[in-house]
């Protein structure tokens, strides 16, 4: 006679995973529930972000204390470029009609000319 059970370790595998994460996740819901839980995670949020305005501040004294310029600053300068950009675009739009304005008035200055010229010179025949 052959024993027609055998043992599988992948089933026995599954079945032990299956079960552990039942467990777990039940375990990490009812964690995630309790008000201590959020309270903890409010606390390490404040300590994260009193890290990080640190980190940010001897960062900035570091960059002051060798002459380098700090975020802001670069930031500031960047902003004062694309105002500056903006005039300049405004000036060059501004003095292109301005001089389609120039060059019309001196063709009607250049006609009016010609015409003074040409009665000159009518005047000057006769």
């Amino acid at each position: 006679m052959t024993n027609s059970m055998s043992f599988d370790p992948f089933a026995m595998w599954k079945t032990f995973y299956e079960q552990t994460e039942a467990n777990w996740t039940g375990a990490i819901h009812e964690t995630l529930k309790k008000e201590s839980f959020s309270e903890g995670m409010g606390e390490v949020q404040n300590y994260y972000l009193q890290a990080q305005g640190l980190t940010n501040d001897t960062t900035e004294a570091l960059l002051k204390s060798v002459n380098l310029p700090t975020r802001n600053e670069v930031a500031d300068v960047a902003a004062l470029v694309i105002n500056l950009e903006s005039k300049l675009d405004d000036l060059d739009d501004g003095l292109g009609e301005e001089l389609s304005q120039l060059k019309n008035a001196v063709a009607n200055l250049d006609q009016k000319l010609d015409r003074l010229l040409e009665a000159f010179e009518v005047t000057e025949n006769n």
